[in-house]
């Protein structure tokens, strides 16, 4: 490499008049990185490469300035030692020199103290003089060898050095956080220094062609007198703002602006631009996109398209899905955000389940939650884990932080569909619902303490954080983004709502229909529970139906708000148990009981009633509730409950059509497996409806169709297909039995560590595993609609509002994705990328 170094170091040489190492003409150069992706800051640059003690004395000669020379050699000597000698060399006992940049800063505040100066400019050639012999001394103690003199050594071990800081922590960190694959690698460039710090026509900046906080278009940055980059950086000296240079030097600004319009519209987006002035010259360093806000990224992509500098489709694509969401949600002042981890007061990480941002008083119990909620306190709940039991509390709560679970739990799912944040399998904090504290890290936090939590990175925070809240009206240029998503995108794009304010959540965010609702949130409803828990302890029919036809109107009202757009109704899912008090719970109470049946005739009824429940609970408990007694097994085990649901369904969409509203209700028979369960239960509710029907005396549009969640159903989709009038893909159950993962354990226990290691890439409970979950989806989807070509599917996962998933649901031929209210913009936008990227791979092949 270095052979092919030395000879393109010759153009340089020619190119400027001066050669590398020449005592008397010294050429100096900077090594930066250059990978595919933008990494700003994240790997490693050395400025001011080619001095030594020879070289700063030509250097001083040939500027006529004595103290800019030695000012560029201190500032070589700093860097150098902390990126280069740091990182490359260990000390004659073995142990890594410590040549932080710190230690080097430590001499120069010492240095201005004797001084008595506050700035380095204010230092004079003979104290930079001192601090270089400083310098190499500290260098020498370290390392135990003199600093490299010879040019080429060091700007071979430059190269090494920024090649090697690809794998840094802060590089590795941040390609983790932006999905960008370790194995790219990096270029090196190595670039002509020009210099900032020549003095007061000098100076250096950093810029960006619009501002890129709020995506206006104005040149947006900062710029210093009489400095170098790094200065910049550090902060040691406040920067003006990038106007305020037109008012110091009108013809650089001016040069500068050019340089930014010919560099956009060359590029065709947002450049980043380091430039330097050197003694009245204006030099531009490099350019690469700049990174944006969402808000930013918006406006610039619309305002680009207007301005015909891109196409529509070019804006479409150019925006990131997940930007969206960061517009829809309550979001932490980034200002603040970062002064509670000064503070110290970041307490742990968990599962980011839920984007936004919410701060309030730690409840650790739904009923009181509830009531602190219903009162206009800021609650965020904290729980071991959710379970049905906990949504009466959830619904009130800003937030919900659990210490089991993962992305599809849930306190996961059901806060997505609220537009809650929600950070779960937090296991740093171990919850103690009975002292109603959580321990994390040696601190303990009390009910009533304030906490924060951010849902887009899955943080927890002592205190309360301010956050900014969205407006969604404020946002005209998404909103124009998305109607044009919208005339692009084949496929269509539903909501999961399982209440009335959910979907109208969702017809605003631009949902077309409802594509799941469950009804068994519908039973946890602080009103109805105890008539849920009637039905399962019925003994008798009579005793079921009193507790049904009570439910019967409830479930009626329920349903008569989905009005005039298609709606998926799910028939009861979950196992019976899941409506009843936790097993471990009632036996515990009912110990306590017994003690107190001895000398209470009140609390020997109690007794007496708990232990009926306590019968009743044991003789429903499975080992494994998930693949038990649930779904279309339970309908037909109990199909008086499914009955009772269909006439509640069939009679709400015959009083809807009488109001004049149009009406397209799908009733889905969860968990079927083999199709003589769907069978059999479509054609008891096929009478049903038609008995309501008939009573009410219209006809109504409805089907019935499944939701495909267990491999079998998916390896036998066209015998299903035939019963079938529509197919819904229930990726979170069908990814944990495809896998043998149990969704609410796993991803803490298994998956964060698996995608940690590098075993899976990504949670396939996020990101649709498409080589295994996906190969049942396509293939399902195929033999389905080959059996019945009215088939519609559809998937009501929570991958429906994952931008990568989508991209595979418009291959393989879907027909929807059904996502959480507060995805639908997401999945807008995505749907319509996903069109475009297939017409591109059409267009290749």
């Amino acid at each position: 490499l270095m052979d092919e170094v030395k000879e393109k170091m010759k153009i340089l040489e020619e190119k400027t008049g001066k050669k590398f190492g020449d005592p008397k003409n010294p050429l100096l150069v900077s090594v930066r990185s250059g990978a595919k992706f933008s990494m700003p800051g994240m790997m490693d640059t050395v400025l001011n490469l080619g001095l030594n003690d020879e070289t700063v004395r030509g250097l001083a000669e040939l500027t006529g300035d004595e103290r800019f020379a030695y000012d560029v050699y201190r500032r070589f000597l700093s860097i150098f030692s902390d990126v280069v000698l740091s990182n490359l060399f260990t000390r004659p006992d073995g142990e890594k020199p410590n040549l932080d940049r710190s230690r080097f800063e430590e001499i120069l505040e010492r240095k201005k103290k004797e001084r008595g100066v506050k700035y380095d400019i204010e230092l004079s050639a003979e104290d930079l003089k001192e601090i270089c012999e400083e310098y190499k001394k500290l260098i020498e103690s370290e390392l135990g060898r003199p600093f490299p003199e010879d040019p080429w050594e060091q700007l071979r071990l430059a190269i090494e050095a920024v090649f090697r800081s690809w794998n840094n922590k802060r590089a590795v960190d941040y390609r983790n956080f932006y999905g960008i694959p370790h194995d790219l690698g990096t270029a090196v460039n190595i670039q002509t220094m020009v210099f900032g710090n020549m003095g007061e026509d000098s100076g250096t900046g950093v810029a960006f062609t619009r501002n890129v906080a709020t995506g206006e278009k104005e040149i947006y940055g900062e710029y210093l007198v009489n400095a170098q980059g790094e200065d910049v950086v550090a902060g040691i000296r406040t920067p003006m703002k990038i106007s305020e240079l037109k008012k110091r030097d009108l013809k650089i600004y001016e040069q500068f602006s050019r340089a930014c319009e010919i560099l956009e519209r060359h590029y065709k987006d947002v450049q980043d631009i380091e430039f330097t002035v050197e003694r009245g010259k204006l030099y531009i360093l490099q350019c690469r996109a700049g990174k944006r806000t969402a808000k930013a990224a918006v406006k610039i992509a619309v305002d680009m398209a207007k301005e015909g500098l891109i196409s529509k489709e070019e804006a479409i694509v150019r925006v990131e899905p997940q930007q969206i969401t960061h517009l829809l949600v309550p979001r932490f002042d980034p200002q603040e955000k970062e002064r509670a981890i000064r503070e110290g007061r970041l307490l742990a990480r968990g599962v980011n389940a839920s984007p936004g941002a919410a701060s309030g008083i730690a409840i650790f119990d739904a009923d009181k939650a509830e009531e602190l909620g219903r009162a206009g306190k800021k609650v965020i709940l904290v729980r071991p884990e959710t379970t049905p039991d906990d949504v009466h509390g959830m619904l009130v709560s800003k937030g919900i932080l659990t210490q089991r679970g993962g992305m599809t739990s849930h306190a996961a799912v059901v806060a997505r569909g609220l537009g809650l944040p929600c950070v779960v399998g937090c296991e740093e904090i171990k919850v103690d619902v009975e002292r109603r504290l959580f321990e994390v890290n040696g601190k303990i936090v009390r009910e009533f303490d304030e906490i924060s939590i951010d849902g887009d990175t899955g943080e927890v925070f002592a205190g309360a954080i301010p956050t900014l809240e969205p407006k969604l009206e404020e946002e005209r240029e998404l909103s124009e983004l998305l109607r044009w998503a919208d005339e692009i995108r084949r496929l269509g794009v539903w909501a999961n709502a399982d209440y009335p304010r959910d979907a109208r959540r969702a017809v605003e965010f631009g949902a077309e229909g409802i594509g799941l609702c469950r009804t068994e949130h519908m039973f946890m409803e602080t009103d109805r529970l105890p008539w849920v828990q009637k039905m399962i302890m019925a003994q008798t029919p009579e005793e079921r139906k009193e507790a049904l036809d009570h439910l019967l109107p409830l479930q009626r009202g329920d349903f008569e708000v989905m009005e005039g757009r298609p709606v998926v109704i799910r028939l009861i899912d979950p196992p019976l148990h899941e409506f009843l008090p936790n097993y471990d719970e009632l036996l515990a109470e009912i110990f306590e009981l017994r003690e107190k049946a001895k000398e209470s005739e009140e609390a020997g009824r109690e007794l007496s009633e708990k232990e009926k429940i306590l019968s009743v609970v044991r003789s429903l408990r499975e080992a494994n509730p998930m693949m038990g007694l649930r779904g279309c097994r339970l309908g037909i085990l109990y199909p008086e409950i499914i009955e009772m649901q269909t006439r509640a369904i069939i009679e709400a969409a015959c009083e809807v059509k009488r109001r004049g509203k149009p009406v397209r209700v799908k009733i889905m028979i969860p968990l079927v497996s083999h199709a003589n369960e769907l069978r059999w239960i479509r054609e008891r509710l096929e009478a049903v409806a038609r008995k309501v029907m008939e009573e009410q005396g219209m006809e109504v549009d409805y089907s019935f169709g499944t939701m495909i969640e267990t491999p079998r159903a998916a390896l036998t989709a066209s015998e299903i297909a035939k019963v079938a009038d529509f197919f819904s893909f229930g990726t979170n159950d069908l990814t944990q039995m495809v896998f043998g993962f149990s969704r609410d354990d796993a991803e803490g226990k298994v998956i964060m560590p698996y995608t940690k290691m590098g075993v899976l890439e990504k949670n396939p409970f996020q990101t649709l595993d498409v080589e295994g979950v996906g190969r049942l989806v396509e293939e399902a989807t195929k033999a389905g609609k080959a059996a019945n070509p009215n088939l519609e599917v559809g998937i009501c996962g929570e991958h429906g509002g994952d931008p990568e998933s989508i991209h595979f649901f418009h291959k393989a031929g879907l027909d929807y994705v059904s996502c959480s209210p507060f995805r639908v913009p997401v999945a807008r936008l995505a749907a319509a990328q996903a069109a475009l990227a297939a017409g591109v791979e059409d267009r290749t092949k």
